[in-house]
């Protein structure tokens, strides 16, 4: 009887220690999955690189389970950062030949012209007579000087009809009107000098310097007011001289210069107080650097003179 006892109780103690076996693997089991599936949920969150933290969406497709796994490279350009944005557009540059010139120009002296009206049909130009095109890339920067004393008349005009010619010729420029205080002879030439320094304080850019007469204003606007690799002389068929050169060497007006042009002359004569000679002496200083002048067709080149009163300030000078 102890023996049959014996052997069944044997028998239930292996049961049961098999049955403890199984369910130590049955955890064990479900132990590891468990883990593998908290270990995969949390890797998804890991950090492998700065584009994941800041833009989880552009690793979406990646196996990010797997520690060894990276972002594909080609989804970085995805980031909105990296795309241009609407304030810094890409434009062309502006073409040679501006497409909106009309040419042949009526120029008339006898309307009213005051500053609100030019102004009123100038929205696009800056305050201090800054212009810039909007839908193309100039290659010059062009500074337009004037000097300028008691011809406030003669400038409304000039603003009136440059300004609109200058924004069709797709220009970036700006223009800077150089006034003589007091009542002193007149010197022209040395506030050419000084608009052009006081130019480059204000932008070091410009590269193109267009010196003109407030009481000339071009007759067809395809006399484009641009720099070249020689000096430009723009006014060559004034109405006064009966629409040609008074002579050949002169350099009046409405000329040009590049930077580098300007300081290879040493810039323009400072001793001619009153009417003339500065012109002759500057064509002198570009004949001598071995320069030669270039102008445009004579067809083009003509300008109109705006009549004043010489005597009005009891100065020989027109300006």
């Amino acid at each position: 009887m102890s023996r049959l006892l014996g052997g069944t109780l044997e028998r239930v103690c292996k049961a049961v220690l098999l049955l403890c076996l199984l369910h130590f693997l049955v955890a064990v089991i479900l132990y590891f999955d468990v883990y593998a599936q908290h270990l995969a949920f949390f890797t998804r969150f890991s950090v492998h690189g700065p584009a994941r933290v800041l833009h989880p969406a552009a690793s979406s497709n990646s196996n990010c389970s797997r520690p060894n796994a990276t972002a594909p490279s080609s989804r970085l350009p995805e980031v909105p950062s990296a795309r241009p944005g609407p304030t810094a557009p890409v434009l062309p540059p502006c073409p040679d030949s501006p497409p909106g010139l009309v040419g042949r120009l009526l120029i008339e002296f006898t309307s009213p012209m005051p500053l609100e009206r030019v102004q009123r049909e100038n929205p696009g130009v800056l305050l201090g007579g800054r212009y810039t095109p909007p839908d193309c890339t100039p290659a010059q920067t062009v500074a337009v000087i004037i000097p300028f004393r008691h011809r406030e008349h003669h400038l409304r005009y000039w603003l009136h009809y440059l300004h609109p010619i200058l924004r069709r010729q797709r220009l970036r420029y700006g223009v800077y009107v150089i006034n003589q205080h007091g009542e002193d002879t007149f010197n022209r030439a040395k506030l050419l000098n000084v608009g052009f320094l006081e130019a480059l304080k204000e932008d070091a850019a410009y590269d193109c310097f267009i010196f003109s007469d407030v009481d000339l204003v071009p007759m067809d606007d395809r006399n484009l007011y641009r720099c070249s690799d020689q000096p430009r002389h723009f006014a060559i068929a004034m109405d006064k001289f009966g629409f040609r050169l008074p002579y050949a060497g002169y350099f009046g007006g409405v000329s040009g210069l590049s930077k580098a042009q300007f300081l290879r002359i040493n810039g323009f004569p400072n001793e001619y107080w009153g009417w003339g000679g500065e012109d002759d002496d500057i064509f002198n200083r570009i004949s001598l650097t071995g320069m030669k002048i270039s102008r445009p067709d004579i067809r083009i080149g003509r300008y109109r003179m705006i009549k004043h009163d010489r005597d009005k300030h009891n100065e020989p000078n027109p300006q």
